[in-house]
């Protein structure tokens, strides 16, 4: 498994950008190897915001961020926010 980690740093209006962000996460939640997403915001700064989304592995993220669909709905974001995106793999776990 991996963990797609991406830090959106919000500059857009804030409604427009959350109704993006959620056709994304729709997308991307129906495509094969998805396991389960979280968005945080930060606590102390309110435009900054962490989704964290896990992947059966780096082949299954790579095909849905590679498609047509995908591409066309991220372009919505690029004037909304700056994102800082990458796969992660656990190195440590602990309950």
């Amino acid at each position: 498994m991996v963990t797609f980690v991406n830090k959106l740093t919000v500059h857009g209006d804030l409604d427009t950008f959350l109704a993006v962000k959620g056709k994304l996460t729709a997308y991307m939640s129906a495509q094969p190897g998805y396991v389960s997403h979280l968005t945080l915001r930060h606590a102390g700064e309110p435009n900054v915001y962490l989704e964290l989304a896990v992947w059966k592995d780096v082949a299954a993220h790579q095909k849905a961020v590679r498609s047509e669909e995908f591409q066309l709905l991220v372009k919505g974001l690029g004037p909304l926010a700056t994102p800082d995106p990458g796969l992660y793999e656990i190195v440590e776990e602990s309950a």
